[in-house]
């Protein structure tokens, strides 16, 4: 069966031996942390981070066992978001900023009600579970981008296909030209920006890095703003047209451009890396393990568990400090006290030996195989995790019936991009195509 660590090459950063070599956040931890989880399972399942709370005074926790992130998830009352439309305090005593695309979004979803209605009513209709409206449209998106590149018998796998699919697909759902993915490509990229350059747990950035990032992305306020005056006078079939129509029944009113403007923000930087990352891990593990390529090429019903499998055994988003405690709390008998931040580690939850039975293998029959972390859960589920699993289901689905096989060609590094995503920087591989 296929392993859960990635390949990689040796660098600067030592692979750790102990929980005293443990650094989930340093320069090059990308390549070890594989073998970093089953360290803290074993010798600090709960890991303390000094100074690193809502004040300078407190910690920041990583929680890494799966019944642990999972009740801090499910019970968003308890432990609320870190991230409001209040600013908290940073370590050294600075205010956090948001922006006003963040804060827009913030106001339509203050509760949990409402955040369930905001899921409900504006995004499951074109990215939740049930919206198999996109389906013809990632079909031809991948069938053309097979094209460029089938005949060739080799690809560049990141850049070629990974990368521009979810690109293109956002870009259609939200009825942004395909000419514009360039553009969308430069924002989309600056507003990952502190998940892959920021420092510590909670990823932040300096404040010279906040104000470019805030100065490339009023670029985007204005072309989303431009576009929904065009779609309220000329509606299409697209999201920003149908969020310029629909009437939002938890508030029982239209929604102002302003508030569109932020759902189009949280659509956009939840769209892309996920998928992207997602779909180059799993090339990976059908690398490793041939047999299981051609199992699951054999039988289509095996390609859903395999695609949760893959999540599950390499989370694109390995975790995020998105919680923190209004009261002291207990987490495997280690005292957590009020005001800490949290940090989930969806990675090392989807590997906790005590959830999952051979953790580190893909197990096609594995029951209740989508129950992994990957996508959070509970009420703040990611919305976009419906179009992200329909993505990779037809991604696979087509190179399936147009490659007989799959390996990697040289030149790989299998070297990650910075940050707390599993981004996989390129991948070259070789195949055979079908007769």
């Amino acid at each position: 069966m296929a392993r859960t660590t990635p390949r990689t090459e040796p660098n600067h950063m030592k692979c750790p031996v102990s929980v005293r070599d443990v650094d989930l956040f340093s320069p090059g931890a990308q390549e070890h942390w594989y073998e970093a989880y089953p360290i803290l399972h074993s010798e600090s399942p709960v890991h303390r981070i000094p100074g690193e709370g809502t004040t300078p005074n407190h910690d920041g926790f990583i929680l890494t066992k799966y019944e642990d992130i999972s009740l801090v998830v499910k019970d968003p009352v308890r432990f609320p978001a870190f991230l409001s439309d209040k600013p908290k305090p940073n370590p050294d005593g600075s205010q956090q900023q948001l922006n006003a695309m963040q804060v827009s979004i913030l106001s339509l979803r203050p509760s949990i009600e409402l955040w369930r209605a905001h899921r409900q009513e504006l995004t499951d209709p074109w990215v939740g579970p049930g919206a198999t409206r996109n389906t013809a449209m990632i079909t031809r998106f991948t069938d053309e981008l097979i094209d460029n590149w089938i005949d060739n018998g080799k690809v560049d796998f990141v850049n070629e296909f990974a990368r521009p699919l979810p690109q293109m697909v956002m870009a259609a759902v939200l009825g942004f030209p395909q000419s514009d993915l360039k553009k969308l490509e430069r924002w989309g990229t600056a507003q990952v920006a502190a998940f892959v350059y920021g420092r510590g747990h909670r990823n932040q950035l300096t404040p010279e890095e906040t104000a470019e990032q805030f100065r490339i992305l009023d670029g985007f306020k204005e072309y989303v703003a431009d576009w929904v005056v065009e779609k309220r006078s000329n509606p299409q079939d697209d999201m920003i047209s149908f969020l310029t129509q629909v009437t939002y029944k938890a508030l029982d009113r239209k929604l102002t451009d302003v508030e569109i403007n932020g759902i189009v923000y949280a659509m956009l930087i939840g769209g892309l890396e996920t998928t992207q990352y997602a779909i180059a891990e799993q090339a990976q593990l059908l690398c490793e393990d041939p047999d299981l390529f051609q199992t699951i090429k054999a039988d289509r019903s095996k390609l859903r568990p395999f695609t949760e499998e893959g999540m599950r055994l390499r989370a694109p988003t390995q975790g995020l400090s998105t919680r923190y405690t209004i009261q002291d709390e207990e987490f495997q008998g280690v005292k957590v006290p009020k005001g800490s931040i949290l940090h989930m580690r969806w990675a090392a939850g989807n590997l906790d030996p005590d959830e999952f039975e051979c953790p580190a293998e893909v197990m096609l029959d594995r029951k209740g195989v989508g129950r992994h972390l990957t996508f959070s859960q509970g009420p703040r589920i990611c919305p976009g995790a419906g179009i992200s699993r329909l993505e990779q289901q037809i991604a696979w689905d087509r190179l399936l019936d147009r490659i007989d096989s799959l390996e990697y060609d040289e030149g790989n590094t299998f070297r990650h991009q910075p940050g707390i995503m599993m981004g996989l920087l390129e991948l070259h591989l070789k195949f055979t195509k079908s007769a």
